[in-house]
C-alpha cells in the first residue's frame, strides 16, 4: 500500500525578500516538522505562503512556496496546487487559520484536514459562531497535551466527530555531548550548574525562579545558575531581585541573548533545566534540554508534563518559590542520568518518535473520512 501523501500548509507568509534558505534557517520548525512526519514513512509535501512562487526539494520533501495575496483567489491558488499534487490529507499550522482551511475545504471536500496547535487563543466570544462553522472542515486537531483543548471544547469550538491527538508540537535535532568539554567551552560551572533559556517576561516567571533558587542556594552552596534570554523587559526587576538576596550574589549569570547554535553547548555544561512558564503551547527549550540528557526542574503545567511524561525530572507548582527549591536540593542529590533523561527522549520526543504519532494521526482521519463516504 502506498504511503499517504500529506500536505502541510503554513499560512502565514514568508519573510518577504528571503530565499527559502534563508526561510528556512529563520524558521526552522519549517522543516522539522515536515522531517518528523517524512521519517515516519508519510510522504510530506509543504505547501508554505510566500511573496512570490518557487519549488524547492530538501530531503526528499517538495516545499511550495506559493505566491499569495488576501483576495478571494487564495483559497483557490491553494486548492489547485493540493489538486495538482494529489494530496490525501491537509495539515494546517496554526488553529488561527481556521477561515483559510474552511475556504480551501469548499474547493476540495474530501480531504480531510487536520489542525496543529501553535500556541493559539480561542477567538473572542462574539465571534465564536462563525468560527465554528470554520472548524467544522476539522477532522482533527493536535495539542501538545491535550488539556490544552479543553479552551476550546468548552467553548463548542469543534466538532463532535473531530479527534483530538496529544502530539508534541516539534522536536530537537541537539544531541547529548561531553559535560567536561561543554563546561571548558561555555565557561559554566556550578555544583549544580543550573541553566534558564526564556524571555524574561512575566510569562516566564523569572522573579519567581530567582526567589526558589535563592531559598536552595541556603542548601547548595556550589549552585550556579546561568541565564539566556532574548526579550527582557523585567531586566531591571531581575537585576533588583538578585541584589535583594546576599547569597545570590556572584551566584547568577545573565547571559543576555545567546545565538541558537550555542544554547546546545550550554544545554551540554549543565545539570539541571529551570523554567518558571506559567503557560506553554509546547516549551522548545525543555525539549533541546531533554534531548541534551539534562534534568528538568519546570513548572506543573499541561504542556511540561507531556514533554517530561511527569516522571523525568521535577515539576513544581507555578509560582511557588519554595517548591522549586525543594526540587533544586532534591534534584541535586539525586538525580537522573544524563543517559535515561536521553532515552526518555528518545522514546518519545525525538524525529522518529513524534513522526510515528504524525503518521498514526494521518492514518486515522484520512480513513475516517474514507469510511463516511461509503
Amino acid at each position: 500500500m502506498r504511503p499517504l501523501h500529506v500536505a502541510q500548509i503554513n499560512f502565514f507568509p514568508a519573510p518577504e525578500g528571503c530565499t527559502p534558505t534563508e526561510v528556512f534557517e529563520q524558521w526552522p520548525s519549517l522543516v522539522d516538522i515536515p522531517e518528523a512526519a517524512s521519517s515516519a514513512g508519510t510522504r510530506i509535501s509543504v505547501i508554505q505562503a510566500a511573496a512570490r512562487t518557487e519549488h524547492v526539494i530538501r530531503n526528499d520533501i517538495d516545499y511550495h512556496f506559493l505566491e499569495t495575496d488576501e483576495s478571494a483567489g487564495r483559497a483557490n491558488s491553494f486548492a489547485r496546487l493540493l489538486s495538482h499534487i494529489k494530496a490525501d490529507v491537509i495539515h494546517v499550522h496554526g488553529l488561527g487559520f481556521a477561515e483559510d482551511a474552511f475556504a480551501i475545504s469548499q474547493c476540495l471536500p474530501l480531504l480531510p484536514i487536520l489542525f496543529q496547535d501553535h500556541a493559539d487563543r480561542t477567538p473572542r466570544w462574539w465571534t465564536r459562531s462563525r468560527w465554528r462553522q470554520w472548524y467544522t472542515v476539522a477532522s482533527g486537531v493536535a495539542f501538545t497535551a491535550p488539556e490544552l483543548a479543553k479552551p476550546f471544547r468548552d467553548a463548542g469550538l469543534f466538532g463532535a466527530d473531530a479527534r483530538l491527538f496529544a502530539i508534541p508540537e516539534s522536536s530537537s535535532r541537539f544531541t547529548m555531548g561531553s559535560r567536561a568539554h561543554a563546561r571548558a567551552e561555555t565557561g559554566l560551572y556550578g555544583d549544580p550548574c543550573v541553566l534558564w533559556v526564556g524571555h524574561l517576561s512575566e510569562g516566564k516567571d523569572p522573579l519567581t525562579v530567582l526567589d526558589g533558587v535563592a531559598e536552595a542556594a541556603l542548601r547548595l552552596p556550589g549552585l550556579q545558575l546561568w541565564c539566556a534570554f532574548g526579550n527582557a523587559p523585567l531586566l531591571q526587576d531581575v537585576q533588583r531581585r538578585i541584589e535583594r538576596y546576599p547569597q545570590l550574589a556572584g551566584r547568577v549569570h545573565l547571559l543576555g541573548k545567546v545565538e541558537h547554535a550555542r544554547i546546545e553547548p550550554l544545554m551540554r555544561a549543565a545539570d539541571l533545566f529551570v523554567s518558571g512558564s506559567l503557560a506553554e503551547s509546547c516549551g522548545y527549550a525543555v525539549l533541546e534540554a531533554l534531548a541534551c540528557g539534562v534534568t528538568p526542574i519546570v513548572t506543573d503545567i499541561p504542556s511540561f508534563r507531556a514533554l517530561t511524561g511527569g516522571y523525568v525530572g521535577h515539576l513544581w507548582p507555578s509560582g511557588n518559590a519554595a517548591r522549586l527549591a525543594e526540587a533544586l536540593v532534591c534534584s541535586a542529590a539525586n538525580r537522573p542520568s544524563p543517559e535515561r533523561v536521553r532515552a526518555h527522549f528518545d522514546a518519545a520526543l525525538s524525529f522518529a518518535a513524534v513522526g510515528r504519532q504524525w503518521t498514526e494521526a494521518y492514518a486515522q482521519i484520512y480513513y475516517d473520512r474514507r469510511r463516511r463516504m461509503r
